[in-house]
């Protein structure tokens, strides 16, 4: 499904590009090609590919149609959704980040309705010395929390970050695992403690 997702943004790049110009509606055609053609399984639902929040339908427009100006509003649009631990707890337990970091499954059509999902982190982040098999979309995560510490500041954008990752930056690459009910409160936190915890491979 992750490979119909990448597909399918693509699509509606490319569809959102030309919509404006004169000729057939290419928006609407693709958004009617998918709905007939994709079938929902279990967590993959047509309203994946199909349906669009007002902040994906910005991203999915070339890029030389945002300005900074509108990078802004999406990033102080996005912060706003960002939800906060109540009890103040933001550090679970690494061994458990370090499991939801090496799983890539979650909301593809062959797995349950209400299964746990991975984060799938070590496909686009390095996160230990010893792993030797991570891609390189995002920045190396190696000694995260060793280079950081473990600040108020700190807490609350690494938090964020994973919670929602366009509320830092606009069009983000990065899944926003909390807002899109990717990972769970409790999730958030074992890979909070895997980033930040001084006893996880990643400080080491």
């Amino acid at each position: 499904m992750r490979h119909i997702d990448k597909a399918v943004a693509l699509l509606f790049a490319g569809a959102c590009a030309t919509a404006a110009a004169a000729g057939p509606d290419y928006a609407k055609m693709a958004h009617d090609m998918l709905s007939s053609d994709f079938r929902s399984k279990g967590p993959a639902t047509v309203e994946r590919v199909t349906q669009q929040d007002e902040v994906q339908k910005i991203c999915s427009a070339q890029p030389a149609a945002r300005s900074k100006k509108v990078d802004a509003k999406i990033e102080a649009s996005q912060l706003k959704t960002i939800v906060y631990p109540a009890d103040g707890v933001w550090l679970g337990k690494w061994e458990e980040g370090e499991k939801i970091a090496q799983n890539g499954r979650g909301m593809q059509s062959s797995d349950a309705v209400g299964s746990v999902n991975g984060g799938n982190c070590y496909a686009c982040h390095q996160l230990r010395k010893d792993e030797i098999s991570f891609g390189n979309i995002g920045p190396s995560l190696y000694q995260y929390g060793k280079l950081r510490g473990q600040s108020a500041e700190i807490m609350r954008y690494t938090w964020g970050k994973i919670f929602n990752s366009q509320a830092f930056k606009a069009c983000s690459s990065m899944p926003r695992f909390g807002h899109n009910g990717i990972l769970t409160e409790a999730q958030i936190r074992d890979v909070m403690a895997l980033l930040l915890d001084p006893a996880s491979p990643v400080n080491q």
